[in-house]
């Protein structure tokens, strides 16, 4: 049915849209990078209704939206585990739509894993001297990731049921 594609590409382009407008407005910034947004809700929005294919496509795409519109680079590969494949990996969500909260757990886990990945190996520099960098770029991801996941998924848990009525969740 085109009406139905078009409609998804309609919802996709407004939660790619919201997250890149919702990561501008930081609640809380780390020093080195990194803050809790409000970015995550439209993307798991988007991916619970709409399924994971076309959750993790938005969340790429918001992604790198965000890397061209003030993204911090220091190497290609850190640039895909920071920003596409990090944002990307929140779609997970899409393929557990009646375990939402497991569904966006996952996600938030492999973002974190991505953010960890790349704090590892291209600013393991920021460390303490004699640190384990593993835990020092946990503990670092952890501190905004994990607040910015449990708003969220509040958020989400609050909002999912009222857009039901706006159209048909992915069943």
């Amino acid at each position: 049915m085109p009406n139905s594609r078009n409609r998804v590409l309609v919802e996709g382009a407004l939660a790619v849209a919201l997250s890149v407008v919702f990561s501008a407005i930081r609640l809380w910034t780390m020093p080195q990078g990194g803050s809790i947004t409000l970015e995550m809700v439209p993307l798991f929005l988007f991916a619970l209704r709409r399924g994971g294919r076309a959750g993790i496509a938005a969340g790429a795409v918001s992604g790198l939206l965000q890397l061209f519109t003030g993204g911090y680079v220091v190497h290609p590969a850190q640039a895909v585990l920071d920003y596409p494949a990090a944002f990307g990996a929140l779609g997970i969500a899409g393929f557990f739509p009646r375990a939402s909260w497991f569904g966006m757990a996952l996600g938030g886990v492999v973002r974190f894993v991505c953010h960890v990945l790349s704090g590892v190996v291209f600013f393991s520099s920021f460390a303490p001297e004699g640190a384990n960098v593993w835990i020092y770029s946990s503990v670092y991801n952890g501190t905004f990731l994990l607040p910015t996941l449990v708003i969220t998924a509040v958020l989400v848990s609050l909002i999912r049921p009222r857009l039901a009525r706006v159209g048909q969740d992915r069943e």
